[in-house]
């Protein structure tokens, strides 16, 4: 017998009585770990707090500063939305996990947890599409900048975004409802992953696995495209000017949207494939890797744009210094 099997029967014998109740699942947390889920929580609950004052100070801030009031500013305030929404959309439940070891969660709250947690995903990716563009803009078109990113457009861009991210991700959540779940009603990890959740079906699950394949790879990929043809045409440019001292300026403008860029994706697809494609894995260690997506971007993004764009920075150190 496996090690996953051995940690599912245990846990199966453990909660009996939830088998006789078809509208509850048990999240187990980190498998194998149980025993140290309380110095578990510890880093994690760290992260967390971490990642949201990050975050909620970028939109205060950008909230009081008036002269903040500007498309690049409104995409870091978007993004920070979107890491909120990530990392809160698991974090309590986990934390509720780790600490009181409250483990059950509806079918219901499942999904929804599923369907918000890929949609604030998917809203993440169009971000940082919607942000190479606007490093493509202020560096090939610079004289026109103000005219073709006005708040309104990105406003509207984000709202596109949003609907893209709703329609593709919906399919997940009514596919895994259509399953049907026998006794095993025990998923090995922390939240409601598809493929997770997929997995602890009695049913034929090769629709979920493709849908989630096409997903990854067609959505998130068609994003990375539209990043790399951004900083193509960036590149191409850049390489126009015979200044010096212009590319560096030019390149120090991109810098810290390919360092979000970076943290982001490759964290998403490492954890990813690694849940998929790596049969040898520890299933701690496998969640472990899941969590990273979820909580070290958060943490580093609002640092990644606190260091490098002076503005914000500067205003950052004001209402430090008022504190």
């Amino acid at each position: 017998m496996t090690e996953p099997d051995q940690c599912i029967n245990r846990h199966m014998a453990a909660f009996n009585f939830t088998l006789s109740d078809p509208s509850i699942f048990i999240l187990m947390g980190i498998p194998g770990l149980e025993a140290a889920r309380i110095w578990i929580s510890i880093p994690f609950s760290m992260f967390y707090f971490i990642s949201l004052f990050g975050n909620f100070t970028i939109l205060f801030v950008v909230g009081k500063e008036q002269t903040l009031h500007k498309p690049m500013y409104l995409l870091f305030c978007m993004l920070a939305l979107t890491d909120i929404g990530m990392s809160t959309s698991v974090m309590p439940k986990a934390l509720c996990i780790f600490w009181f070891n409250l483990k059950g969660i509806t079918v219901g709250g499942c999904f929804t947890q599923m369907f918000f947690l890929h949609v604030v995903s998917g809203m993440k990716s169009v971000i940082l599409v919607i942000m190479a563009f606007d490093r493509y803009v202020a560096i090939c078109n610079p004289l026109r900048y103000n005219t073709i990113l006005t708040n309104a457009r990105i406003a509207k861009l984000g709202l596109v975004g949003l609907t893209r991210a709703v329609l593709i991700v919906l399919p997940g959540p009514l596919l895994l409802s259509r399953q049907p779940f026998c006794a095993n009603r025990i998923i090995p990890h922390m939240y409601c992953e598809h493929i997770a959740v997929a997995k602890i079906s009695c049913g034929d699950i090769t629709v979920n696995r493709m849908y989630g394949l096409v997903v990854t790879f067609a959505v998130l990929g068609l994003d990375l495209m539209l990043i790399a043809l951004s900083y193509g045409l960036i590149i191409r440019a850049i390489l126009r000017i015979s200044s010096k001292q212009a590319h560096q300026k030019a390149l120090n403008t991109c810098t810290a949207h390919i360092c979000v860029i970076l943290t982001s994706y490759a964290s998403y697809f490492f954890s990813n494939l690694t849940h998929r494609l790596g049969q040898g894995i520890a299933p701690h260690v496998h969640i472990i890797l899941a969590n990273f997506y979820l909580l070290i971007p958060p943490i580093l993004n609002p640092i990644i744009y606190g260091i490098k764009t002076k503005e914000l920075r500067d205003k950052v150190g004001k209402y430090i210094c008022r504190m």
